[in-house]
Protein backbone atom coordinates (compact mmCIF):
# COMPACT_ATOMS: atom_id res chain seq x y z
CA UNK A 1 0.00 0.00 0.00
CA UNK A 2 1.64 3.27 -1.09
CA UNK A 3 2.20 6.08 1.42
CA UNK A 4 0.46 9.39 0.92
CA UNK A 5 3.50 11.45 -0.07
CA UNK A 6 3.15 15.24 -0.23
CA UNK A 7 2.94 14.99 -4.01
CA UNK A 8 0.23 12.33 -3.91
CA UNK A 9 -1.68 14.26 -1.26
CA UNK A 10 -1.54 17.39 -3.45
CA UNK A 11 -2.85 15.45 -6.46
CA UNK A 12 -5.73 14.04 -4.36
CA UNK A 13 -6.57 17.59 -3.28
CA UNK A 14 -6.64 18.77 -6.91
CA UNK A 15 -8.96 15.92 -7.87
CA UNK A 16 -11.21 16.30 -4.83
CA UNK A 17 -11.70 20.03 -5.18
CA UNK A 18 -12.36 22.51 -2.36
CA UNK A 19 -13.46 21.11 1.01
CA UNK A 20 -13.78 17.56 -0.34
CA UNK A 21 -10.66 15.82 1.01
CA UNK A 22 -9.99 14.45 4.51
CA UNK A 23 -6.57 13.15 5.54
CA UNK A 24 -6.43 13.73 9.30
CA UNK A 25 -6.93 10.31 10.99
CA UNK A 26 -9.49 11.81 13.42
CA UNK A 27 -11.57 12.93 10.44
CA UNK A 28 -11.10 9.70 8.49
CA UNK A 29 -12.01 7.23 11.26
CA UNK A 30 -15.79 7.75 10.93
CA UNK A 31 -15.55 6.58 7.31
CA UNK A 32 -13.78 3.33 8.18
CA UNK A 33 -16.68 1.31 9.55
CA UNK A 34 -20.05 -0.18 8.67
CA UNK A 35 -22.71 -2.05 10.65
CA UNK A 36 -20.44 -5.04 11.08
CA UNK A 37 -18.11 -4.69 14.03
CA UNK A 38 -15.17 -4.10 11.70
CA UNK A 39 -13.34 -0.81 11.40
CA UNK A 40 -10.13 0.27 9.69
CA UNK A 41 -8.48 3.61 9.04
CA UNK A 42 -8.52 4.89 5.45
CA UNK A 43 -5.56 6.96 4.34
CA UNK A 44 -7.91 9.59 2.98
CA UNK A 45 -11.57 10.30 2.31
CA UNK A 46 -12.81 12.07 -0.81
CA UNK A 47 -16.36 13.28 -1.30
CA UNK A 48 -17.67 12.33 -4.73
CA UNK A 49 -18.84 15.30 -6.78
CA UNK A 50 -19.36 14.12 -10.36
CA UNK A 51 -18.41 11.44 -12.85
CA UNK A 52 -15.36 13.23 -14.28
CA UNK A 53 -13.88 13.70 -10.80
CA UNK A 54 -14.43 10.02 -10.00
CA UNK A 55 -12.79 8.91 -13.26
CA UNK A 56 -9.71 11.04 -12.49
CA UNK A 57 -9.51 9.56 -9.00
CA UNK A 58 -9.78 5.99 -10.31
CA UNK A 59 -6.97 6.62 -12.80
CA UNK A 60 -4.76 7.98 -10.04
CA UNK A 61 -5.45 4.98 -7.83
CA UNK A 62 -4.80 2.58 -10.71
CA UNK A 63 -1.46 4.30 -11.43
CA UNK A 64 -0.36 4.30 -7.79
CA UNK A 65 -1.93 1.05 -6.52
CA UNK A 66 -4.07 2.81 -3.93
CA UNK A 67 -7.21 0.83 -2.99
CA UNK A 68 -10.45 2.73 -3.65
CA UNK A 69 -13.59 1.90 -1.67
CA UNK A 70 -16.96 3.44 -2.59
CA UNK A 71 -19.17 4.16 0.43
CA UNK A 72 -22.75 5.30 0.95
CA UNK A 73 -23.86 5.73 4.56
CA UNK A 74 -22.20 2.64 6.07
CA UNK A 75 -25.39 0.71 6.86
CA UNK A 76 -24.07 -2.59 5.44
CA UNK A 77 -23.43 -5.48 7.81
CA UNK A 78 -20.63 -7.47 6.15
CA UNK A 79 -17.62 -5.14 6.19
CA UNK A 80 -17.86 -4.48 2.45
CA UNK A 81 -17.04 -0.77 2.85
CA UNK A 82 -14.37 -1.21 5.52
CA UNK A 83 -10.96 -0.14 4.14
CA UNK A 84 -9.11 -3.11 5.64
CA UNK A 85 -6.18 -2.54 3.24
CA UNK A 86 -6.08 1.21 3.69
CA UNK A 87 -6.48 3.38 0.62
CA UNK A 88 -9.10 5.97 -0.27
CA UNK A 89 -12.73 5.92 0.79
CA UNK A 90 -14.93 7.62 -1.81
CA UNK A 91 -18.01 8.90 0.02
CA UNK A 92 -21.16 9.53 -2.01
CA UNK A 93 -23.09 11.43 0.65
CA UNK A 94 -22.84 14.71 -1.32
CA UNK A 95 -23.66 13.18 -4.72
CA UNK A 96 -27.37 12.80 -4.10
CA UNK A 97 -29.30 14.57 -6.84
CA UNK A 98 -32.30 13.45 -8.86
CA UNK A 99 -31.24 14.00 -12.46
CA UNK A 100 -34.47 13.19 -14.28
CA UNK A 101 -37.95 12.06 -13.28
CA UNK A 102 -40.10 10.73 -16.14
CA UNK A 103 -43.40 9.42 -14.73
CA UNK A 104 -44.72 8.93 -18.26
CA UNK A 105 -41.98 6.33 -18.76
CA UNK A 106 -42.14 5.08 -15.16
CA UNK A 107 -38.48 5.82 -14.52
CA UNK A 108 -36.23 8.08 -12.51
CA UNK A 109 -32.50 8.77 -12.95
CA UNK A 110 -30.61 9.44 -9.71
CA UNK A 111 -27.14 9.78 -8.28
CA UNK A 112 -25.98 7.00 -5.95
CA UNK A 113 -25.84 9.08 -2.76
CA UNK A 114 -29.60 9.72 -2.74
CA UNK A 115 -31.23 7.96 0.21
CA UNK A 116 -33.95 5.40 -0.35
CA UNK A 117 -36.36 7.47 1.77
CA UNK A 118 -35.82 10.66 -0.27
CA UNK A 119 -36.36 8.74 -3.47
CA UNK A 120 -39.62 7.24 -2.19
CA UNK A 121 -40.83 10.64 -1.05
CA UNK A 122 -40.07 12.25 -4.40
CA UNK A 123 -41.77 9.62 -6.55
CA UNK A 124 -44.58 9.01 -4.06
CA UNK A 125 -45.92 12.51 -4.64
CA UNK A 126 -46.53 11.49 -8.26
CA UNK A 127 -48.14 8.16 -7.33
CA UNK A 128 -45.14 5.84 -7.72
CA UNK A 129 -42.67 3.88 -5.60
CA UNK A 130 -39.40 2.04 -6.10
CA UNK A 131 -40.01 -1.46 -4.71
CA UNK A 132 -36.73 -2.09 -2.81
CA UNK A 133 -37.37 -1.06 0.82
CA UNK A 134 -34.61 -2.20 3.19
CA UNK A 135 -35.15 -1.72 6.91
CA UNK A 136 -32.54 1.04 6.81
CA UNK A 137 -34.41 2.93 4.06
CA UNK A 138 -34.41 6.18 6.06
CA UNK A 139 -30.62 6.44 5.77
CA UNK A 140 -29.29 3.90 3.27
CA UNK A 141 -28.39 5.10 -0.22
CA UNK A 142 -29.47 3.92 -3.64
CA UNK A 143 -25.83 3.17 -4.45
CA UNK A 144 -25.64 0.93 -1.39
CA UNK A 145 -28.93 -0.76 -2.29
CA UNK A 146 -27.49 -1.53 -5.72
CA UNK A 147 -24.09 -2.62 -4.39
CA UNK A 148 -25.70 -5.28 -2.18
CA UNK A 149 -28.88 -5.93 -4.20
CA UNK A 150 -30.70 -5.03 -0.97
CA UNK A 151 -34.44 -5.51 -1.20
CA UNK A 152 -36.59 -5.76 1.95
CA UNK A 153 -40.11 -7.14 2.52
CA UNK A 154 -41.65 -6.03 -0.79
CA UNK A 155 -39.25 -8.23 -2.80
CA UNK A 156 -41.65 -11.16 -2.39
CA UNK A 157 -43.99 -9.54 -4.92
CA UNK A 158 -42.02 -6.77 -6.64
CA UNK A 159 -38.47 -8.12 -6.79
CA UNK A 160 -35.03 -6.84 -5.85
CA UNK A 161 -32.95 -3.94 -7.28
CA UNK A 162 -31.92 -6.24 -10.13
CA UNK A 163 -35.54 -6.46 -11.28
CA UNK A 164 -36.17 -2.75 -10.73
CA UNK A 165 -33.14 -1.11 -12.37
CA UNK A 166 -33.11 -0.33 -16.08
CA UNK A 167 -29.55 0.89 -16.48
CA UNK A 168 -26.43 2.37 -14.90
CA UNK A 169 -23.53 4.68 -15.59
CA UNK A 170 -20.27 3.63 -13.99
CA UNK A 171 -16.49 3.99 -13.94
CA UNK A 172 -14.38 0.84 -14.21
CA UNK A 173 -11.00 0.17 -12.63
CA UNK A 174 -9.07 1.91 -15.40
CA UNK A 175 -11.08 5.13 -15.08
CA UNK A 176 -13.17 4.49 -18.20
CA UNK A 177 -16.77 5.72 -18.07
CA UNK A 178 -19.42 3.40 -19.52
CA UNK A 179 -23.18 2.95 -19.63
CA UNK A 180 -25.28 -0.18 -19.24
CA UNK A 181 -28.91 -1.04 -19.84
CA UNK A 182 -31.76 0.82 -21.51
CA UNK A 183 -34.56 3.31 -20.84
CA UNK A 184 -37.20 0.73 -21.74
CA UNK A 185 -38.59 -2.31 -19.94
CA UNK A 186 -37.46 -4.53 -22.84
CA UNK A 187 -33.96 -4.73 -24.23
CA UNK A 188 -31.64 -7.59 -25.14
CA UNK A 189 -28.69 -5.97 -26.95
CA UNK A 190 -25.38 -7.21 -25.57
CA UNK A 191 -24.64 -8.81 -22.20
CA UNK A 192 -26.60 -7.73 -19.13
CA UNK A 193 -23.92 -5.66 -17.41
CA UNK A 194 -26.55 -3.88 -15.30
CA UNK A 195 -27.44 -7.01 -13.36
CA UNK A 196 -23.76 -7.97 -13.17
CA UNK A 197 -22.80 -4.71 -11.46
CA UNK A 198 -25.75 -4.84 -9.05
CA UNK A 199 -24.64 -6.92 -6.06
CA UNK A 200 -20.94 -6.70 -6.93
CA UNK A 201 -20.17 -4.52 -3.88
CA UNK A 202 -18.08 -1.98 -5.76
CA UNK A 203 -15.50 -4.54 -6.85
CA UNK A 204 -16.10 -4.22 -10.61
CA UNK A 205 -16.95 -0.56 -11.14
CA UNK A 206 -18.14 2.53 -9.28
CA UNK A 207 -21.76 3.37 -10.05
CA UNK A 208 -22.25 7.08 -10.78
CA UNK A 209 -25.88 7.11 -11.94
CA UNK A 210 -28.84 4.73 -11.86
CA UNK A 211 -31.97 4.56 -14.00
CA UNK A 212 -34.64 3.00 -11.81
CA UNK A 213 -37.89 1.39 -12.88
CA UNK A 214 -40.87 2.74 -10.94
CA UNK A 215 -44.15 1.06 -10.01
CA UNK A 216 -47.51 2.81 -9.45
CA UNK A 217 -48.58 2.93 -5.82
CA UNK A 218 -51.35 0.39 -5.15
CA UNK A 219 -54.83 1.76 -4.53
CA UNK A 220 -55.49 -0.46 -1.54
CA UNK A 221 -53.69 -2.64 0.98
CA UNK A 222 -54.83 -5.13 3.63
CA UNK A 223 -52.77 -6.30 6.60
CA UNK A 224 -53.26 -9.63 8.37
CA UNK A 225 -51.50 -11.47 11.18
CA UNK A 226 -51.63 -15.25 11.45
CA UNK A 227 -50.57 -17.09 14.62
CA UNK A 228 -49.76 -20.81 14.36
CA UNK A 229 -49.05 -23.57 16.83
CA UNK A 230 -45.63 -24.36 15.36
CA UNK A 231 -43.16 -23.51 12.66
CA UNK A 232 -44.16 -26.41 10.41
CA UNK A 233 -47.74 -25.18 10.15
CA UNK A 234 -46.49 -21.66 9.43
CA UNK A 235 -44.10 -23.04 6.78
CA UNK A 236 -46.94 -24.93 5.10
CA UNK A 237 -48.95 -21.72 5.13
CA UNK A 238 -46.09 -19.86 3.45
CA UNK A 239 -45.95 -22.49 0.70
CA UNK A 240 -49.73 -22.28 0.25
CA UNK A 241 -49.66 -18.48 0.10
CA UNK A 242 -46.88 -18.49 -2.48
CA UNK A 243 -48.58 -21.15 -4.63
CA UNK A 244 -51.86 -19.28 -5.21
CA UNK A 245 -52.34 -16.49 -7.78
CA UNK A 246 -52.54 -13.54 -5.35
CA UNK A 247 -48.98 -12.77 -4.28
CA UNK A 248 -48.61 -11.01 -0.91
CA UNK A 249 -46.67 -7.76 -1.04
CA UNK A 250 -45.13 -8.72 2.33
CA UNK A 251 -44.88 -12.07 4.07
CA UNK A 252 -42.82 -11.85 7.24
CA UNK A 253 -42.01 -14.68 9.67
CA UNK A 254 -41.09 -14.93 13.35
CA UNK A 255 -40.27 -18.17 15.17
CA UNK A 256 -41.11 -19.04 18.78
CA UNK A 257 -37.78 -17.75 20.11
CA UNK A 258 -38.31 -14.41 18.39
CA UNK A 259 -41.85 -14.19 19.77
CA UNK A 260 -40.68 -15.00 23.29
CA UNK A 261 -37.99 -12.34 23.03
CA UNK A 262 -40.51 -9.75 21.85
CA UNK A 263 -42.82 -10.73 24.73
CA UNK A 264 -40.01 -10.08 27.19
CA UNK A 265 -39.93 -6.43 26.14
CA UNK A 266 -43.57 -5.63 25.44
CA UNK A 267 -47.04 -6.88 26.29
CA UNK A 268 -48.29 -8.52 23.12
CA UNK A 269 -51.84 -9.36 22.13
CA UNK A 270 -51.11 -12.89 20.92
CA UNK A 271 -52.41 -16.37 21.79
CA UNK A 272 -50.18 -17.64 24.60
CA UNK A 273 -49.18 -20.85 22.83
CA UNK A 274 -48.18 -19.18 19.54
CA UNK A 275 -45.23 -21.11 18.08
CA UNK A 276 -44.78 -19.10 14.87
CA UNK A 277 -46.17 -15.92 13.38
CA UNK A 278 -46.77 -14.63 9.87
CA UNK A 279 -47.37 -10.99 8.97
CA UNK A 280 -49.18 -10.85 5.64
CA UNK A 281 -49.91 -7.84 3.46
CA UNK A 282 -51.73 -7.87 0.16
CA UNK A 283 -52.21 -4.90 -2.17
CA UNK A 284 -53.79 -4.05 -5.50
CA UNK A 285 -56.69 -2.22 -7.15
CA UNK A 286 -59.43 -1.16 -4.74
CA UNK A 287 -62.01 -3.03 -6.83
CA UNK A 288 -60.14 -6.31 -6.35
CA UNK A 289 -58.76 -6.03 -2.82
CA UNK A 290 -61.64 -7.90 -1.14
CA UNK A 291 -61.16 -10.90 -3.41
CA UNK A 292 -57.38 -10.75 -2.93
CA UNK A 293 -57.84 -10.70 0.84
CA UNK A 294 -60.24 -13.65 0.63
CA UNK A 295 -57.71 -15.69 -1.37
CA UNK A 296 -54.93 -14.96 1.11
CA UNK A 297 -57.13 -15.82 4.09
CA UNK A 298 -58.14 -19.11 2.49
CA UNK A 299 -54.51 -20.07 1.84
CA UNK A 300 -53.51 -19.17 5.41
CA UNK A 301 -56.27 -21.22 7.07
CA UNK A 302 -54.57 -24.50 7.87
CA UNK A 303 -54.91 -26.92 10.75
CA UNK A 304 -52.77 -25.41 13.49
CA UNK A 305 -53.90 -21.83 12.88
CA UNK A 306 -54.61 -20.28 16.28
CA UNK A 307 -55.70 -16.82 15.21
CA UNK A 308 -56.06 -14.81 12.00
CA UNK A 309 -56.59 -11.10 12.50
CA UNK A 310 -57.34 -8.46 9.87
CA UNK A 311 -56.58 -4.80 10.48
CA UNK A 312 -59.46 -2.47 9.66
CA UNK A 313 -57.80 0.86 10.48
CA UNK A 314 -54.33 2.41 10.45
CA UNK A 315 -54.20 2.02 14.24
CA UNK A 316 -55.02 -1.68 13.92
CA UNK A 317 -52.30 -2.09 11.28
CA UNK A 318 -49.77 -0.60 13.72
CA UNK A 319 -51.08 -2.89 16.48
CA UNK A 320 -50.62 -6.00 14.33
CA UNK A 321 -47.05 -4.98 13.47
CA UNK A 322 -46.26 -4.34 17.15
CA UNK A 323 -44.87 -7.85 17.64
CA UNK A 324 -42.33 -7.43 14.84
CA UNK A 325 -41.42 -3.89 15.92
CA UNK A 326 -40.85 -5.03 19.51
CA UNK A 327 -38.26 -7.55 18.37
CA UNK A 328 -35.46 -5.23 17.23
CA UNK A 329 -35.28 -3.24 20.51
CA UNK A 330 -35.32 -6.53 22.42
CA UNK A 331 -32.40 -7.86 20.37
CA UNK A 332 -30.43 -4.65 20.86
CA UNK A 333 -30.97 -4.75 24.61
CA UNK A 334 -30.19 -8.43 25.14
CA UNK A 335 -27.38 -8.87 22.61
CA UNK A 336 -26.18 -5.56 21.13
CA UNK A 337 -23.27 -7.34 19.45
CA UNK A 338 -25.20 -10.31 18.07
CA UNK A 339 -24.24 -12.12 14.87
CA UNK A 340 -26.87 -11.39 12.23
CA UNK A 341 -26.95 -13.50 9.06
CA UNK A 342 -29.39 -13.32 6.14
CA UNK A 343 -29.47 -16.73 4.53
CA UNK A 344 -32.04 -18.04 2.06
CA UNK A 345 -33.57 -21.50 1.60
CA UNK A 346 -36.32 -22.69 -0.75
CA UNK A 347 -39.72 -21.83 0.74
CA UNK A 348 -40.57 -25.54 0.92
CA UNK A 349 -37.57 -26.08 3.25
CA UNK A 350 -38.38 -23.41 5.85
CA UNK A 351 -39.73 -25.88 8.41
CA UNK A 352 -36.71 -28.16 8.12
CA UNK A 353 -34.41 -25.17 8.30
CA UNK A 354 -35.87 -23.75 11.50
CA UNK A 355 -35.88 -27.23 13.05
CA UNK A 356 -32.21 -27.57 12.18
CA UNK A 357 -31.45 -24.15 13.67
CA UNK A 358 -33.21 -25.15 16.90
CA UNK A 359 -31.08 -28.28 17.09
CA UNK A 360 -27.88 -26.31 16.42
CA UNK A 361 -28.80 -23.87 19.17
CA UNK A 362 -29.30 -26.70 21.65
CA UNK A 363 -26.04 -28.41 20.67
CA UNK A 364 -23.95 -25.24 20.80
CA UNK A 365 -25.61 -23.53 23.76
CA UNK A 366 -26.08 -20.44 21.56
CA UNK A 367 -29.48 -18.78 21.58
CA UNK A 368 -30.72 -18.41 17.99
CA UNK A 369 -33.55 -16.05 17.02
CA UNK A 370 -35.06 -16.29 13.52
CA UNK A 371 -37.26 -13.89 11.60
CA UNK A 372 -37.41 -12.47 8.12
CA UNK A 373 -38.90 -12.48 4.66
CA UNK A 374 -40.67 -15.85 4.53
CA UNK A 375 -42.07 -15.41 1.03
CA UNK A 376 -38.52 -15.44 -0.37
CA UNK A 377 -37.23 -18.02 2.14
CA UNK A 378 -34.89 -15.23 3.35
CA UNK A 379 -34.42 -15.52 7.12
CA UNK A 380 -32.35 -13.34 9.41
CA UNK A 381 -30.62 -15.81 11.71
CA UNK A 382 -29.42 -14.06 14.87
CA UNK A 383 -26.87 -15.70 17.15
CA UNK A 384 -27.08 -13.95 20.51
CA UNK A 385 -23.58 -13.93 21.99
CA UNK A 386 -21.31 -12.01 24.29
CA UNK A 387 -18.27 -11.15 22.14
CA UNK A 388 -16.20 -10.66 25.31
CA UNK A 389 -16.60 -14.36 26.19
CA UNK A 390 -13.91 -16.22 24.15
CA UNK A 391 -15.48 -19.65 24.71
CA UNK A 392 -18.87 -18.42 23.51
CA UNK A 393 -17.30 -16.73 20.49
CA UNK A 394 -15.62 -20.01 19.56
CA UNK A 395 -18.88 -21.97 19.92
CA UNK A 396 -20.69 -19.33 17.87
CA UNK A 397 -18.12 -19.61 15.06
CA UNK A 398 -18.62 -23.38 14.92
CA UNK A 399 -22.39 -22.93 15.08
CA UNK A 400 -22.33 -20.39 12.25
CA UNK A 401 -20.34 -22.74 10.03
CA UNK A 402 -22.94 -25.43 10.75
CA UNK A 403 -25.73 -22.97 9.89
CA UNK A 404 -24.16 -22.28 6.50
CA UNK A 405 -23.69 -26.01 5.87
CA UNK A 406 -27.37 -26.58 6.67
CA UNK A 407 -28.42 -23.80 4.29
CA UNK A 408 -26.45 -25.34 1.43
CA UNK A 409 -27.72 -28.87 2.15
CA UNK A 410 -31.26 -27.55 1.82
CA UNK A 411 -30.48 -25.96 -1.57
CA UNK A 412 -30.16 -22.41 -0.27
CA UNK A 413 -27.70 -19.53 -0.58
CA UNK A 414 -25.50 -17.81 1.98
CA UNK A 415 -26.83 -14.28 1.48
CA UNK A 416 -30.10 -12.82 0.30
CA UNK A 417 -29.49 -9.08 0.66
CA UNK A 418 -26.67 -8.32 3.10
CA UNK A 419 -23.94 -9.31 0.67
CA UNK A 420 -20.60 -11.03 1.28
CA UNK A 421 -18.02 -8.33 2.03
CA UNK A 422 -15.45 -9.68 4.45
CA UNK A 423 -17.79 -11.51 6.81
CA UNK A 424 -18.80 -14.34 4.46
CA UNK A 425 -15.86 -14.35 2.07
CA UNK A 426 -14.34 -17.51 3.54
CA UNK A 427 -17.56 -19.46 2.94
CA UNK A 428 -18.22 -18.47 -0.69
CA UNK A 429 -16.21 -21.41 -2.02
CA UNK A 430 -18.63 -23.78 -0.30
CA UNK A 431 -21.49 -22.46 -2.45
CA UNK A 432 -19.78 -21.67 -5.77
CA UNK A 433 -17.87 -24.28 -7.75
CA UNK A 434 -14.22 -23.69 -8.78
CA UNK A 435 -15.05 -23.05 -12.44
CA UNK A 436 -17.61 -20.39 -11.54
CA UNK A 437 -15.13 -18.75 -9.17
CA UNK A 438 -12.44 -18.71 -11.88
CA UNK A 439 -14.88 -17.05 -14.28
CA UNK A 440 -15.76 -14.43 -11.66
CA UNK A 441 -12.09 -13.68 -10.98
CA UNK A 442 -11.54 -13.26 -14.73
CA UNK A 443 -14.47 -10.83 -14.87
CA UNK A 444 -12.98 -8.89 -11.96
CA UNK A 445 -9.64 -8.68 -13.82
CA UNK A 446 -11.35 -7.45 -16.97
CA UNK A 447 -13.17 -4.64 -15.17
CA UNK A 448 -10.38 -3.81 -12.71
CA UNK A 449 -6.99 -4.99 -14.04
CA UNK A 450 -4.98 -3.36 -11.25
CA UNK A 451 -7.26 -4.75 -8.52
CA UNK A 452 -7.82 -1.38 -6.85
CA UNK A 453 -11.63 -1.38 -6.56
CA UNK A 454 -12.63 -2.58 -3.09
CA UNK A 455 -9.91 -5.26 -3.12
CA UNK A 456 -10.34 -8.45 -1.11
CA UNK A 457 -14.13 -8.28 -0.89
CA UNK A 458 -16.83 -10.66 -2.12
CA UNK A 459 -14.66 -13.40 -3.68
CA UNK A 460 -12.45 -15.72 -1.59
CA UNK A 461 -8.74 -15.01 -1.81
CA UNK A 462 -7.10 -17.06 -4.56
Amino acid sequence: MPDLTPGLRAELARIAGPDALLTDPADCWPYGYDNSRRQALPQAVIFARDEAQIARLVRLCADTGLPLIARGRGTGTTGATVPDRGGIVLSFERMDRIRRFAPEDRLIIVEPGLTNARLQQAVGQAGFFWPPDPTSAAVCTIGGNLAYNSAGPRAVKYGTPRENTLGLRAVNGTGAIFQTGVLTTKGVVGYDLTRLLIGSEGTLAIITEATLKLTPLPEAKRTLRAAYTDVHTAARAVSALMAQPVLPCALEFMDSTAIALARSQSELDLPQDTGALLMIEVDGPASCIDEAQKAVVEAARLSGLLELRLAQTAAEVAALWQVRKALSPALRQIAPKKINEDVVVPVSQLGKFVDGLTQLGQESGIRIVNFGHAGNGNLHVNLLIDPDDPAQVERAAQCLEAVFALVLRLGGTLSGEHGVGLEKRAFVGKELDPIALDLMRAIKSQFDPQGILNPGKTLPLA
